[in-house]
């Protein structure tokens, strides 16, 4: 019986200082997405994002990344607007064949809805620049992601998917898409 109640006791005394806490730095999860943060601004997406706080970004967009051209990437500066990632390798021709299609969606749709390109799959570092450049995706933000980060965020496991995001960070869509449905799915959150 001595036991239990001894038990009982560091438990209680672990819950009793684990509960006055001081460490502002964190950020508990919430079931509730947090409220939507609007912008004013109807430019294209930056290429190098600055920080924000995770605090009012979707626990989705809380990651940061490295753009194919090497500018940090910081996914919270996203909030407040329907999101399209495209998975994409270099060596992929669906890829290729899609890249004027989802390009043709981000300018359509600027302002209105974020796309970001997500390479890898062992892509590399110069194969990557060379499919952004020669398929003409530069109007956009592209992620070098070889090591996979962000494609297991979002458990995407091939090229040419998409997950899409709406303007609170919940995801509404993830797998492949022609490119009607891509972009019927983003005049649908657009509106």
């Amino acid at each position: 019986m001595m036991r239990v109640s001894r038990t009982a006791a560091v438990v209680a005394g672990m819950l009793a200082v684990a509960g006055c806490a001081t460490d502002t730095g964190s950020v508990t999860p919430t079931d509730t997405p947090p409220p939507a943060v609007t912008s004013s601004d109807t430019s294209s997406p930056p290429s190098v994002a600055s920080p924000t706080s995770t605090a009012a970004a979707p626990q989705a967009l809380a990651f940061t990344a490295t753009t194919v051209d090497g500018q940090p990437f910081d996914a919270t500066t996203l909030t407040g607007k329907p999101v399209v990632l495209w998975f994409w390798a270099a060596w992929c021709p669906r890829c290729r064949a899609a890249a004027d299609d989802v390009a043709g969606v981000q300018r359509d749709f600027a302002g209105r809805v974020q796309v970001v390109g997500v390479a890898g799959l062992g892509s590399g570092n110069e194969a990557m620049a060379t499919f952004v450049a020669d398929q003409g995706i530069g109007g956009f933000v592209n992620l070098a992601d070889d090591k996979g980060e962000v494609w297991r965020r979002f458990g995407v496991t091939s090229q040419e998917q998409y997950v899409i995001l709406d303007r609170v960070g919940s995801i509404v869509h993830k797998g492949a898409l022609s490119p009607q449905a891509l972009r019927d799915r983003v005049t649908a959150l657009a509106g």
